[in-house]
C-alpha cells in the first residue's frame, strides 16, 4: 500500500509532461501550417477601385423632344432645293428639298438682343473647327479663351459652316440640351449628328435666309 502510493506523484508528473509537450507540437504543428499575423487587428483593407467623377452634360445622352428631331415634313416654299431657311421664333431649321417637302432640324438661336436676320450664303466650312471668340464676344465675356482648338470639347462642334462675312454661323455644340432654346450670341446650333448630317448636303455657296423673330415660317 504504501509502495504504492510512493509511485503516484512520479506518475502525475509524467501525465502532465506528456500532455504540456503533446500540445507544444500541436501549437508548433499549427503554427507552421498557417502562421499569423504579429498584428492581427491591424490587418489593412483592400484597396477600393476609384470611382469616376460624375458625368457632365457632354457625356450623358441627350433625348431632344420629338419635334425637334430631325425628320422630313411638308414646307411649302418658293425657294429652290437646297435652300437654308432659320425659323428664328420656332427654333427650327429647314433644308429645302423641293416638292413641298424639306428636312426640319430643331436648332438653337440667338437669345434676347442678339437675334438678327436677313439673306447670307456659306462661304465656307470646317470640320472640328478651330474657336476664335470675336472681339465683341470677348468684351462682353472677357474669360473666354482667345482661342481654342477643334475637338469635342470645342463650342463650335463637330461642324461649322460660316456665313458671309459676318461673326455668324451654323454650327454644332457640346451642349444639346439647348436645342430649342434661345440662348447664343448669334449663330445657328445644331447638335453634332444633325450639324454633321446638314454639313453633308451643303455646299460653299449655298443660300441661307434668316427669318426675324416677328416672322415665322
Amino acid at each position: 500500500m504504501f509502495a504504492s502510493s510512493a509511485f503516484r506523484p512520479k506518475i502525475l508528473r509524467a501525465s502532465v509532461t506528456a500532455a504540456l509537450t503533446a500540445g507544444v507540437i500541436v501549437l508548433a504543428g499549427s503554427a507552421a501550417a498557417a502562421p499569423r499575423p504579429l498584428f492581427p487587428f491591424a490587418t489593412p483593407e483592400p484597396p477600393q477601385a476609384a470611382q469616376p467623377a460624375p458625368s457632365d452634360e457632354t457625356d450623358v445622352p441627350f433625348e431632344p423632344p420629338a419635334r425637334f428631331k430631325r425628320q422630313v415634313v411638308s414646307y411649302s416654299t418658293r425657294e429652290a432645293a437646297g435652300t437654308i431657311i432659320i425659323d428664328t421664333p420656332n427654333t427650327y431649321l429647314y433644308y429645302v428639298l423641293g416638292n413641298g417637302q424639306a428636312i426640319r432640324y430643331g436648332i438653337g438661336v440667338g437669345r434676347d438682343g442678339f437675334t438678327w436676320s436677313g439673306t447670307q450664303t456659306i462661304t465656307r466650312k470646317a470640320e472640328w473647327p478651330d474657336w476664335t471668340p470675336p472681339p465683341e464676344m470677348i468684351a462682353r465675356q472677357p474669360y473666354l479663351p482667345r482661342q481654342m482648338a477643334g475637338g469635342p470639347g470645342n463650342p463650335l462642334g463637330a461642324r461649322a459652316m460660316y456665313l458671309g462675312g459676318t461673326v455668324y454661323r451654323i454650327h454644332g455644340t457640346t451642349q444639346p440640351s439647348t436645342i430649342g432654346t434661345h440662348v447664343s450670341s448669334g449663330c445657328i446650333r445644331l447638335t453634332n449628328p444633325d450639324v454633321t448630317d446638314l454639313y453633308s448636303r451643303v455646299s460653299v455657296g449655298t443660300k441661307v435666309i434668316v427669318l426675324p423673330m416677328d416672322r415665322r415660317a
